[in-house]
């Protein structure tokens, strides 16, 4: 991508998301973040995908306090761009559906995410704990803010 392409890019999503797009910047070059609300995700995935946006770099999560926000961080080859879609979930009860029928290499961030965070993803096809030991206690989530080390003793 050019420099100066990145606008371009956001506007070419912005007209194809339409009033999903909740806000939407250029954060750097090759960087642009777009923020949506929880069931309009995988539409802005899916609208990705249309751009050449395949390969989910990661998936990160961020306890806000009174919910918890989603960052799918989704590489584009064709615009040379990576585009993060935002999104956030109320922390009481953080469901959102899985994207990893879209991207099928998100399934292991969402699980990741999961464990760490305590988001359900959805129709994730992958029930088990991937990073926390199989023992860990139900509903101990160590990045959420109120988790304390010393629910382990």
């Amino acid at each position: 991508m050019k420099a100066g392409n990145e606008t371009n890019f956001l506007e070419a999503l912005k007209s194809e998301l339409g009033d999903k797009v909740l806000k939407a910047h250029v954060l750097g070059p090759r960087r642009i973040v777009i923020s949506v609300k929880p069931g309009d995700h995988k539409a802005a995935i899916g609208a990705l995908k249309k751009f050449g946006g395949s390969h989910m770099s990661t998936i990160t999560g961020t306890d806000m306090g009174g919910s918890i926000e989603i960052a799918y961080h989704i590489w584009c080859y064709r615009a040379g761009a990576e585009v993060t879609i935002k999104t956030e979930v109320p922390k009481a009860s953080p469901e959102i559906e899985t994207v990893s029928d879209i991207i099928p290499g998100s399934l292991l961030y969402e699980a990741e995410a999961r464990d760490l965070l305590g988001i359900e993803f959805k129709g994730l096809p992958y029930e088990g704990k991937l990073i926390l030991p199989e023992d860990w206690p139900e509903g101990v989530h160590p990045l959420r803010k109120d988790w304390k080390p010393d629910w382990l003793k």
